[in-house]
């Protein structure tokens, strides 16, 4: 198959290899003659659109051609402009709940004395601020290396979450730093905590301990300047919570208590084709089986909104919805920005033209699951189901607050391939069998296959094991190398 037609009333179709001027394609019953070179994952027309009508895509509108357009022509941001506007008003149209299929699975987690599961049991190391960031990257060698001198064998790893934040902020910003990190120390795939301080930040512990549930058994602390060797004592608080959570092991545990994270970065024209459908399905399945997924990058539902607050349980979840997308259009706006700047150049260069391009395709990683809930950056999660998260396009940034919310891994899609992983399991899962295959140490999983010829449904099962595995303690590729950074959402003055 050359090319796609995603719906029946789409006025273009999608290359799924390069094209080239004058070849015939068929699609939707008819031929095309390709009037210029279409490379895979970009778009050609399929009828005549005349100036300032909508193009359609996904059976939606992705913006307006803003120069006659012509059968076989490529449509990209050269002939199409988006549509996309301001703050707006919207009217509550409740879908009728989509029947969602459920599985009896389970994975190999560590329940926590609460009572949470987590699918790692790691040793993190939370500095209060950055001043004391290579002290956390000298304890977190110290204990991985005690790790692999044996001994801790139900013990998964240490992370050191260094971040640049933590002094000289002030008011929500410094607020916004501290509730991200309360949330990381309480998430359930730590199996012991260090808080490590300087003494005379802002975020110093006795400050941060407000934020933090001091009944926690699996947190300790270390102030550094009131020690004389701080390195010296972060060593043996390290000793004991290698000692304390090597007592959690693995055991069965229902799928309903796994939460993913779904985001998508360095999309292409193949994103809303294969890998981003393919995680919908996957948090269909998770959804289905009483589980929880959640879906952030709130500027990649612009255009595409009214489908998922169309899919709102309720009239206050949908309130909630409206919430999201307006006050973080106000968010641009307030900063003198473009709700529509988006997407990037390596968006572009793989086929997306506009925002309501890209949004279409970004949704689907939603299935077709109602809303449960609508949450605030730095909340965690109360509700299972698919929940939407306030968070940004920025791949650090969303991913880390996936991981705040209580995710116990993101499933990331991407077409152009990246090595970002944040706190938490980060599975790559690729929209195209190229990047597959010459990224190999970054992709985990190959949702190209779909244009290679295999059907959905064998793949979801393929990706359902994947990620039942990786929960059971499988590493990803970017576990394997050790690659893990959280990125902290700033918007404040810096004394």
């Amino acid at each position: 198959m050359k090319a796609i037609l995603i719906h029946d009333g789409d006025s273009v179709g999608v290359a799924l290899e390069d094209l080239k001027a004058g070849e015939v394609v068929t699609l939707g019953g008819k031929e095309v003659t390709l009037v210029d070179d279409i490379t895979r994952g970009h778009k050609f027309a399929l009828k005549a659109i005349p100036v300032g009508e909508p193009v359609i895509k996904y059976g939606y509108a992705i913006g307006r051609a803003k120069e006659p357009i012509s059968i076989g022509q490529h449509v990209h941001s050269h002939n199409v402009k988006t549509d996309l506007q301001g703050e707006l008003s919207y009217t509550y149209n409740k879908m009728p709940a989509a029947s969602l299929k459920s599985v009896e699975a389970t994975f190999d987690g560590y329940v926590r004395p609460d009572g949470s599961v987590g699918i790692r049991n790691e040793i993190w190391i939370i500095p209060t601020v950055f001043c004391v960031n290579n002290v956390a990257r000298v304890l977190e060698r110290y204990a991985q290396d005690k790790i692999a001198e044996g001994g801790f064998e139900h013990v998964d790893g240490c992370l050191a979450l260094t971040h640049p934040y933590g002094c000289s902020q002030m008011g929500d910003d410094q607020t916004t730093t501290q509730r991200v990190l309360a949330a990381l120390a309480r998430h359930p795939n730590c199996g012991g905590v260090l808080i490590l301080g300087l003494g005379c930040e802002n975020n110093n512990i006795g400050v941060f301990k407000q934020f933090l549930d001091l009944n926690d058994p699996r947190i300790r602390f270390v102030n550094s300047q009131e020690e004389g060797d701080e390195v010296e004592a972060g060593e043996k608080v390290i000793d004991e919570l290698l000692a304390y959570a090597n007592q959690f092991k693995r055991e069965p545990v229902s799928i309903s208590k796994l939460r993913i994270g779904l985001k998508c970065g360095g999309s292409d024209g193949l994103s809303g084709i294969t890998a981003n459908p393919l995680i919908g399905r996957l948090s269909d399945l998770v959804v289905g089986s009483h589980g929880t997924s959640v879906m952030t990058e709130v500027p990649e539902m612009f255009g595409a909104e009214q489908i998922l607050m169309n899919r709102a349980k309720d009239e206050a979840t949908f309130d909630k919805c409206v919430d999201l997308i307006n006050n973080f259009k106000h968010y641009f706006t307030s900063h003198g920005q473009v709700v529509s700047e988006n997407p990037s150049p390596g968006n572009k260069a793989g086929g997306i033209t506009t925002l309501e391009d890209k949004s279409l395709g970004c949704v689907q990683k939603g299935g077709m699951a109602e809303v449960s809930d609508v949450l605030c950056y730095g909340d965690v999660l109360k509700s299972t189901g698919l929940n939407l998260l306030q968070g940004p396009g920025n791949d650090g940034v969303s991913c880390t607050a996936l991981a705040t919310a209580g995710c116990h891994m993101v499933l990331f899609s991407t077409g152009r391939g990246t090595p970002f992983a944040t706190a938490i399991p980060t599975i790559k899962i690729s929209t195209n069998s190229d990047l597959y295959n010459r990224k190999g140490s970054w992709i985990d999983f190959n949702a190209g296959q779909i244009v290679d010829g295999k059907d959905f449904e064998t793949l979801t099962q393929e990706l359902l094991d994947y990620v039942l595995a990786v929960a059971s303690g499988k590493l990803t590729k970017s576990e394997e190398k050790g690659y893990h950074e959280i990125v902290i959402w700033k918007d404040g003055v810096t004394m």
